[in-house]
Order: structure tokens, then sequence, then C-alpha cells
């Protein structure tokens, strides 16, 4: 069986292109970013973060948030992943967030009234205190909060984003 010359051709193509992206992967070899390695971070011990973790599963926080994981959409409600929370909020506005009747007054949602934060107000202060002080520890590097808080700008904008001086 013979190849027919437009056969040829898009072969002859084909491994033109093949060889094009070749180079030009070549080309841009060095300008691959380097890896900095895995953004978030806690500062508590691990005898504090078991305890805490324990608190977390106690009081079903994975129904809703992730947590050192990646978020599967098709499995959770969009509420936030905890990475890194402590580096926008401190201990003592969590422990204010936990401790409200109604946490949407301290931090509105739009989600449906079925997946909203619960009142943790009537749980023993010692787990609220626990689980404020956990989650402030949960940090994120400085390089890692400057981009997201940069992608999310030119996100809600469409410009640039121009840190403030």
């Amino acid at each position: 069986m013979a190849i027919k010359t437009g056969e040829k051709a898009i072969f002859v193509g084909l491994g033109v292109l093949a060889l094009a992206m070749m180079g030009w992967r070549m080309l841009n070899i060095d300008k691959v970013e380097e890896d900095k390695g895995i953004p978030f971070y806690t500062t508590s011990s691990n005898q504090f973060m078991k305890k805490a973790g324990v608190l977390y599963s106690k009081y079903d926080c994975s129904n809703c948030h992730s947590l050192w994981t990646m978020k599967n959409i098709m499995e959770t409600v969009p509420a936030p992943a905890l990475d890194g929370i402590g580096s926008l909020k401190d201990e003592a506005w969590f422990y204010r967030y936990f401790s409200a009747e109604n946490p949407q007054s301290i931090l509105p949602t739009r989600l449906k009234p079925k997946w909203k934060m619960p009142s943790f107000a009537n749980i023993p202060e010692e787990d609220r205190r626990i689980l404020a002080r956990y989650m402030a520890s949960l940090k994120v590097k400085d390089w890692y909060l400057q981009d997201t808080i940069k992608r999310e700008q030119e996100k809600l904008t469409g410009k640039p984003y121009k840190p403030k001086s």
C-alpha cells in the first residue's frame, strides 16, 4: 500500500511541528520557574496538632473545609480551604468567630443556609480556644500570599496588579 502525496505532506508537517516544539522547549528550558516548595505550614507542635486534629474531626470540619489536601470540588461545598488561613486572621479573631452565636455577623457568606458556618458558641470554651490557636497557626509563606493577592486582584479587576506603596 503506497502513501499518497497528501498523507506524506501530513506526516512531514507533523514531523516538522514535533521538531519545532522540541526546539522551542530546548530554547526555553532555562526559563522554567524554580520550585519554591509547598507554601503552607503550621507553627504548632506535633502534639498540639494531634489535639486540634481530634477536635477538627469531632466537629466535622472536614465536611466543608479541606486541610493539607487538594480540595475536590465535586465532594465538598465551597467553604474555604484552611491551609494558610492563619496568615489572614489571628487567634483572637478566630476565638471571636468560633464564640459567635451567628458567625455570619463576623464573616458574611453567600453559601446556602445548610452550608453556612455553624455556631460553636455552645461547645466547651477550651475546644474553641484550641481550634482558634490551631487555625491561627496555619500559615502560608509570604511569596505565595503575595502571588495569591495579585492573581485575585487581577481576576477581580481585569487589570494588572499594582501593590500599594
